[in-house]
């Protein structure tokens, strides 16, 4: 228990039968349930996880016949505890590169009723001021972290959020009861996915500062850069336009679906015409001003009302 609060610790893990024993070793004792999910590993890990079944009765060990994604195995998790009636649920990966040590920053603005969705933030220090980079962090994936982030603010509508394919969270059962869990996405990019359902649900998501860790010779995370970030772009935009709906249109009305609407329509509109009126310039045909003046209008126009559609739901996601 942790300030009268059951904690349920979820632990997706595939194949981390050389790692999952440390982990659990340092689960914290404030954790009640520690539910480890296992996605259809073909290594030892689940011999190794019922080995410390044994010693902690807080452990279970729950198995997946196939292969779901480590979205898919957050999941089953989440609908154990509500299953069991827990009132906050850690999720922390099964390779040991999470600190456990510091996961009364995850509860903390959950049990003061801060936030719904808690997340780490290695970019922060410990007083909440922002770092360029963790001195630890691989800087090859620095570029990937920063260009999915800014695709899920705008998609997720969290723009003071930073650090999204971050793991080590924490939600509350009011939060979790509020979520259609089913249609949820499961694999790599759960993160951003989770987000975006939280917001239309107008949930609170707070970062706090955690420490990062990075073990040599194991396996890293798999954001590689540009090539992660085009394999979640589809499911940011299809998410992005779903909370759009969900959100401004179904449950409720904000003149912001008109702006992105103007913006989305005015502003390529306007690019599309300035190329044509340099493709007319460089083949001797000529430009006129007005030609030259509508072009710039649609441009400003539909960049302002993008703008104005940003901020908009920056300030309805506060």
């Amino acid at each position: 228990m942790y300030c009268e609060k059951k904690i349920a610790l979820v632990i997706p893990a595939y194949n981390e039968e050389r790692l999952i024993g440390a982990t659990l070793e340092h689960v914290p004792p404030l954790i009640d349930r520690i539910i480890v999910v296992d996605d259809a590993s073909t290594d030892n890990m689940a011999a190794v996880v019922r080995a410390h079944m044994a010693k902690d009765s807080r452990v279970e060990l729950i198995r997946h016949a196939e292969n779901r994604g480590p979205g898919g195995g957050i999941i089953t998790g989440y609908k154990r505890v509500l299953e069991e009636g827990g009132d906050i649920v850690v999720v922390c990966g099964g390779d040991f590169q999470m600190p456990l040590e510091q996961v009364t920053n995850l509860l903390d603005p959950l049990v003061r009723g801060e936030a719904d969705y808690v997340k780490g933030n290695r970019f922060m220090t410990r007083g909440g001021a922002w770092e360029s980079v963790p001195p630890n962090m691989p800087r090859t994936r620095l570029f990937g972290n920063m260009l999915i982030t800014i695709l899920t603010k705008i998609a997720s509508g969290y723009y003071k959020i930073a650090d999204v394919v971050e793991g080590f969270t924490a939600i509350s059962r009011e939060a979790l009861e509020q979520v259609n869990w089913d249609r949820a996405w499961q694999g790599y990019g759960y993160p951003m996915d989770f987000m975006i359902r939280l917001n239309a649900h107008g949930m609170r998501v707070k970062d706090v500062p955690r420490r990062a860790i990075y073990l040599p010779g194991e396996r890293q995370s798999q954001i590689k850069g540009l090539g992660y970030a085009l394999r979640v772009s589809p499911m940011l935009l299809r998410g992005f336009f779903w909370r759009l709906w969900v959100k401004y249109v179904l449950w409720d009305f904000h003149p912001l679906v008109f702006f992105y609407a103007l913006g989305m329509i005015l502003f390529p509109v306007g690019l599309l015409v300035g190329l044509w009126l340099v493709w007319l310039q460089f083949s001797g045909v000529g430009v006129s001003g007005p030609k030259a003046i509508l072009c710039a209008l649609l441009i400003i126009t539909g960049l302002q009302f993008l703008l104005f559609a940003m901020l908009f739901d920056m300030q309805e996601s506060s």
